[in-house]
């Protein structure tokens, strides 16, 4: 029997392969079977790098490289994340007591540094911190749940090498599970899965693990094998080891290597050979997950202090390091031709901001570095803005701790102070000019209307709303034109009320919120021609400008949404008035007449017009514009887009036909009806105009039983007589004025 104690961990997942006698549960290690997992589970022996590396001539920075993991933690809401961190964080030394989410022990969570976080059981920010296990450094990104915080877990993908996707053993593959795992693949992050919650009762990793293949189209295996399930799971069996472990101690802190129940070698068997079939339909298991073919699966509870260290030992055996992952970046000075970055820390220095805190130092800037190094009190460039700025302070994160560090070399994940940037700028040592690809970030789909209740904390309000902006691209400031009131706008209603809760907390600022609005938007249906002539004389310089040419739509779901084009041959109009032109039709664009909402999806072509020699001007150009645009736009048929959900809905079957009527009445279509056990799993667009208050609604239909998430889809045009109800109040509303 072997013991394993907290700080180290159990042997690599293929050590006892080499140190061990064969048992007849496994093929001996010179069968086929078995050379086919050695190879594809094989780990590369770090502990002989440092003499090969003087044999080789291999570079100073290598081992240090190999030795590294940057990994993200993502998952549906409630499958048990920031517990898993937590446990993570425990067996690894970092922290040295374990307290639980919902806080109920009046601590919380490690990794949720914010109040609110800890008062909601949720996680909010990424917050990063950073661990050993035998010998290697791992970098955590600890991501939110909720699919109103996807931009968190957007910047986190795009700045690791993999990630474990946490599932449900109850759960199974939900929503957010789907979308989590969408954005993995945008980003091309290998990842290993971790079914977790074993220990609750309805576990089923069997289920999920073909719901992982079916619904996410995973190419998947088990490398584990529960001993037990619900309040009767014991341990693990390890496939590829063929032992079983169990995790005793207090905190599961002892793992212990024992011979495989009797009772389960069969099973175990049959688990192992569907593992040996499904990779060798690929490649070596290291090779294949690194290159996204293969995801292993392990299980565990990290509740119950169970299948945590394995699942460690499993990142650093499958996960790449970063010199094993290809980053691109784009030669500003070559037209963003796309360049190579090899994570050489000998190289040119390329770093990108992922993420901005107002730290108790002021802003705290959390950094990527791509290649080269970046060292305290080093000038670099911000290549986005051009500014030379001095790097003041280098740390390490720990969630909200920090600890001070004099350089960081290519593949670290550290944090700057007192480095004025956004999220998503690119820092250069200056000799080369090269920026990131700019990360994806979506349109806010909801907007309310803020303001605080004494006016004397106006000063505070501003300054909430400019740092919330500084730290997520997906939340947006603006004023009402015509109320004057603040807008703020965001990825849904908890997105907002998150805000306003935290403007509350941290700035002491007590704001009124009106009702939610939806952000619609208008667009053009058919072409439609201008010819404006805007004149005005009255004494002194007039205003003259003639503008002609059409107007076009461009079809829905294009990522371009204004496109204007100056196809005037000759001098009709004056090159220096074009851009006043421009800005004119983009002005007028902004509110359309329907419900004064943007107007988006057009294309704008100016084909002839007219100038004054005296009385032409931009200002006169910009009016012709504008009025050119009102007078064109009925004709273009414009109609009304609103933002249509997607939600997925699981309740009990008994209530199937009341939840489906329901949505029907909400102007929903159903898309997906599956039976999960006892109850259905319904996916449905639904416009966000028709989903206020849903939650309370769907409580009360199911006896509090059904359960849903929302996420955006797009948006699309609204029905004739919804257009009609939206215009009518619209003018009743300017009337009323």
């Amino acid at each position: 029997m072997a013991r394993f104690p907290r700080g180290s961990s159990v042997p690599h997942l293929l050590y006892s392969f080499f140190n061990s006698s064969t048992k007849s549960t496994r093929p001996s290690p010179h069968s086929p079977a078995s050379a086919l997992l050695l190879g594809n589970f094989h780990l590369r022996q770090f502990s002989s790098s440092a003499a090969r590396a003087k044999e080789d001539k291999e570079p100073w920075w290598k081992e240090s490289m190999e030795r590294l993991r940057n990994i993200g933690i993502s998952a549906h809401i409630d499958s048990g994340k920031t517990t898993l961190t937590e446990r993570i964080l425990y067996y690894t030394g970092r922290i040295h007591e374990i307290h639980e989410v919902r806080g109920r022990d009046g601590v919380g969570a490690k990794m949720d540094s914010m109040d609110l976080e800890r008062e909601k059981g949720i996680t909010i920010q990424s917050a990063a911190t950073y661990c050993t296990w035998n010998g290697y450094q791992v970098n955590i990104i600890d991501t939110p749940g909720h699919v109103d915080f996807t931009i968190e877990v957007e910047r986190a993908l795009r700045v690791l090498d993999g990630a474990i996707l946490v599932l449900c053993s109850v759960g199974g593959v939900q929503s957010q599970s789907i979308t989590v795992d969408r954005q993995m693949r945008r980003y091309e992050v290998p990842r290993v899965a971790f079914i977790n919650k074993l220990d609750r009762m309805g576990a089923d990793p069997w289920k999920v693990l073909s719901q992982a293949r079916a619904k996410l189209r995973h190419h998947s295996a088990a490398v584990q094998v529960p001993i037990g399930l619900e309040e009767d799971f014991q341990g693990l069996i390890d496939l590829v080891q063929m032992k079983a472990f169990y995790f005793r101690g207090s905190s599961g802190e002892n793992v212990v290597a024992e011979d495989i129940p009797a009772d389960m070698a069969a099973f175990v068997e049959a688990k192992r050979r569907e593992l040996i079939e499904t990779v060798s339909e690929q490649e070596a298991i290291r090779r294949a997950t690194i290159a996204r073919k293969f995801i292993p699966v392990f299980m565990g509870s990290a509740f119950k202090n169970k299948g945590v260290q394995p699942l460690l030992n499993g990142v650093l055996s499958y996960l790449p390091c970063p010199i094993e992952v290809s980053n691109y970046a784009l030669d500003q000075t070559k037209d963003e031709e796309k360049v190579m970055l090899g994570g050489n820390p000998e190289g040119p220095l390329v770093a990108l901001a992922f993420k901005l805190e107002e730290g108790r130092f002021g802003q705290l800037t959390y950094l990527r570095v791509y290649e080269g190094v970046i060292r305290k009190g080093d000038f670099v460039v911000n290549i986005n803005t051009g500014k030379r700025i001095k790097v003041p302070r280098l740390v390490r994160m720990h969630s909200d701790e920090m600890e001070d560090i004099q350089e960081a070399h290519a593949g670290q994940i550290v944090a700057v102070f007192g480095m004025d940037c956004a999220s998503g700028d690119t820092f250069t040592d200056g000799s080369v000019k090269y920026t990131m690809t700019s990360m994806n970030v979506p349109e806010p789909v909801m907007s309310l209307a803020v303001q605080p209740v004494s006016k004397d904390s106006g000063g505070q309000f501003s300054k909430a709303l400019n740092r919330f902006q500084r730290e997520d691209p997906t939340f947006r400031v603006g004023l009402d034109p015509e109320s004057g009131q603040t807008i703020i706008s965001g990825m849904g209603e908890l997105h907002l009320d998150i805000y306003v809760e935290r403007i509350r907390r941290e700035y002491k600022v007590d704001a009124t919120v009106g009702k939610p609005r939806v952000n619609f938007r208008e667009t053009i249906t058919q072409r439609a021609e201008f010819d404006y002539l805007h004149k005005k004389q009255s004494g002194g310089q007039g205003q003259y400008g003639r503008v002609t040419g059409y107007v076009e739509p461009i079809p829905l779901g294009e990522a371009t949404k204004f496109e204007f084009e100056n196809m005037i041959v000759g001098q009709a109009i004056p090159s220096n008035f074009i851009p006043a032109i421009e800005k004119g039709f983009r002005e007028a664009a902004n509110s359309g007449s329907l419900i004064g909402h943007p107007v988006e999806n057009l294309r704008i072509v100016l084909t002839d017009g007219a100038s004054h020699a005296v009385d032409s001007s931009e200002l006169a150009f910009k009016l012709a514009a504008i009025y050119a645009f009102r007078q064109l736009y009925t004709a273009a048929k414009p109609v009304i887009l609103e933002p249509v959900m997607l939600v997925e809905l699981k309740v009990p079957s008994e209530f199937q036909g009341t939840v489906a009527g329901d949505i029907n009445k909400r102007k929903g279509v159903i898309v997906g009806n599956d039976q999960d056990g006892d109850d259905s799993i319904i996916t449905a667009h639904v416009p966000l105009n028709n989903m206020f208050g849903y939650s309370t609604s769907l409580r009360s239909m199911t006896q509090g039983k059904g359960e849903f998430t929302m996420e955006y889809k797009e948006h699309l045009p609204v029905s004739q007589d919804v257009q009609v109800q939206l215009v009518n109040a619209y003018k009743a509303s300017r009337a009323t004025e």
